[in-house]
This record gives structure tokens, sequence and C-alpha cells, in this order.
């Protein structure tokens, strides 16, 4: 049976953030399923560009069981919009209680995760400065990364826009496979397929 993963879209996303990620794990066979949180199907990314979310929200069950995973694009104030949804926040924190893989890059960590309690005793990274929104006492034993990517435990997180696509491996990776996520990598030349061979 095919990883299901489903896409928090929210006013404002980031949409490098979300689409690559999309577009590679669905190259990976993995189901992903869009979803907005707004009143439209339609909904328009921090830079104008408008994409159709394949459900509205209300028109799908958010409960964990029957996903693998949730993703979180950053960008402001796409964040922001998916953190004011509370049934959005349940849903997250149902699916760490149960292991199930959360995804956020760029101001998602800080500005989704971390209100929720799920950054602690965590290592993370995030858009540079947005760290600072973190340290609250909810989060004090979380550990922040200027790493690109990074995985602990059912959490990964990315730095920004140019690590959208390291990002989307990572998940892959925690999905299915490190070959599998390699194999991706390789297909887009995000990685140089020859350098695994030399």
């Amino acid at each position: 049976m095919a990883k299901k993963v489903l896409v928090f879209l929210a006013e404002g996303f980031e949409e490098v953030e979300a689409i690559t990620p999309v577009d590679y794990l669905r190259r990976a066979g993995i189901e992903v399923v869009t979803l907005s949180l707004g009143a439209s199907r339609e909904v328009n990314g921090a830079h104008g560009i408008a994409v159709r979310a394949d459900v509205l929200f209300g028109d799908c069950a958010l409960k964990a069981a029957g996903w693998d995973a949730v993703l979180c694009p950053g960008g402001m104030p796409g964040a922001a919009n998916i953190a004011a949804r509370t049934e959005a926040g349940s849903f997250i924190r149902e699916m760490a209680g149960e292991g199930k893989l959360i995804a956020a890059i760029c101001a998602a960590p800080a500005v989704v995760l971390a209100p929720l309690g799920l950054l602690a005793g965590k290592r993370y990274t995030c858009f540079p400065g947005m760290e600072k929104e973190v340290s609250s006492a909810l989060n004090r034993s979380a550990q922040w990364t200027e790493d690109r990517v990074v995985r602990d435990g059912n959490i990964i997180t990315g730095r920004a826009a140019g690590t959208a696509g390291e990002f989307a491996v990572a998940i892959i990776g925690a999905l299915l496979s490190e070959k599998e996520g390699r194999a991706i990598a390789e297909k887009v030349l995000l990685l140089d397929p020859q350098a695994s061979r030399r």
C-alpha cells in the first residue's frame, strides 16, 4: 500500500517549499494530497503563484488514521495561516503522538511546530533568524542547527526554499528508504548520478 502524505496549503505559502516536495514524493510513488486551509481550493502563494489544491478543508477527514506524514511549507503569512487553524494544529499533534512523520520547512518549524511543543528535545533547523521564536518554555530543550535539512526521530525540518529538494529527498528516505530517496535525487539531477559510481 502506498504511503500517504497530507500537505497543508494556506494563503501566502512558499511555492517552492510546497511544490518541490509534492513533485518529488509523487515521483517516488507516494500518494500526496494537497489540502487548502482557506475558503477556496485555489490558494495563492507568497509570490503570486496560484495553486489548485486537491481538496478543500472540510472535505478531508483530519484524523491521523490513514496518513503516514504531514508536510507544512513555510512562507509568510502561509506558515502563520497554518498555525492559526486549530484543526491543523490538532491534526499535527495527533500525527506526532502516533509517531508519524512531521515535516516542516523554512518558517514552519518555528511558527507551526514550536507552538505545539513538538521541537522540545529535538534537533531542528529553520529559516535563519526564526530560531529566536522557538526559545519558549515549550521548546527550551530544542537544539537549532545550521544544517540544510535535519531529521530527528519523526520530525524533519528544512531551512528554506533552496533546500526544498533535499528536504523532499529526506522525506522519501524516511517513508520509503534512503536508496529510493537517492534515486529520485539522481533522477532530477539534485545529485550527480555519476558521483556514486566514482
